[in-house]
């Protein structure tokens, strides 16, 4: 019997000491990934003489609060925003619905040719967006697309291929039985797909939007490459604005990241319990 219980308390011992580690070990690292933020967040309240001081100053000696009043006078912050989620809320709430309604085909639906397809459309995951920028370029110039929104919105609204195989993978570990349940009652693979599938993915598609949003947010490339007038500039070209030939004023391009940074943390908080629910139940095997 004793026996028994010094193994029980050695076992109890190699689990604490065990959970001991994990536990120190995540906070190091949340501390190594909290540094980045906390630096940006104390430079954006220096005075532009203290930015390159040296030994670093984590503290500044006087805070800067009109540097966030800048961002917003000097670089149309609001308006570079408002830019900014005319071209994301369409290409997001569009895109997702057409993802999600070809990821149920291919994932549950029985047509000729269905994995060659699905196959096919897998292998242009690996050609780089590089590869494509100048071609992409030249088509939209050609549309007359130029200078204007339309090449951020509406290749966007058709999907993406990364997008469609989360979606086939989340879709895919469903059980058959509720879609013959419905086929039996009469239903159409479209009904099923809206009242059965949709909301059964909930989890899936608020992690694939809290991605899609996080990129689409924060491109930079592609406003960069198609807008030209300062009026249609999106937040990211509008805190870049800061940043010109001769200077570069990181005081305040920490604070326009600063106040950038906001909607997608709210984002995240709110959604954070479907986005880890959701990246865990892609991984299961259907």
């Amino acid at each position: 019997m004793s026996t028994t219980t010094a193994t029980g308390r050695k076992v109890k011992t190699g689990a604490t000491l065990a959970n001991t580690v994990v536990y120190l070990l995540m906070i190091i690292g949340g501390v190594i990934m909290a540094v980045p933020f906390l630096w940006m967040l104390s430079t954006s309240l220096k005075p532009d003489g203290e930015v390159f001081s040296y030994p670093p100053q984590w503290i500044p000696s006087t805070f800067a609060w009109d540097n966030y009043k800048l961002i917003f006078t000097d670089a149309h912050m609001i308006r570079g925003f408002f830019n900014t989620m005319f071209v994301v809320i369409p290409t997001l709430v569009i895109g997702l619905f057409a993802c999600a309604l070809s990821a149920y085909a291919f994932a549950k639906l029985r047509f000729p040719g269905r994995d060659k397809l699905f196959m096919t459309l897998v292998g242009t995951m690996v050609i780089p967006g590089a590869v494509m920028m100048i071609p992409a370029f030249i088509m939209f110039k050609t549309f007359g697309w130029t200078d204007s929104w339309k090449p951020l919105i509406i290749p966007g609204m058709f999907g993406a291929p990364m997008t469609i195989f989360f979606f086939r993978q989340f879709i895919k570990q469903l059980p058959d039985e509720l879609e013959d349940a419905a086929k039996i009652d009469g239903m159409n693979p479209f009904g099923i797909f809206m009242k059965i599938i949709i909301p059964l993915t909930k989890p899936a598609l608020i992690t694939q939007g809290i991605l899609s949003f996080n990129a689409g947010y924060n491109d930079y490339l592609g406003p960069l490459i198609y807008l030209n007038t300062p009026e249609k500039y999106t937040l990211q070209l509008e805190l870049a604005s800061f940043s010109s030939y001769y200077v570069t004023e990181w005081t305040l391009i920490m604070a326009g990241a600063v106040v950038a940074l906001i909607p997608t943390l709210i984002l995240f908080a709110f959604a954070q319990r479907f986005f880890i629910e959701g990246i865990a139940l892609t991984g299961i095997k259907g």
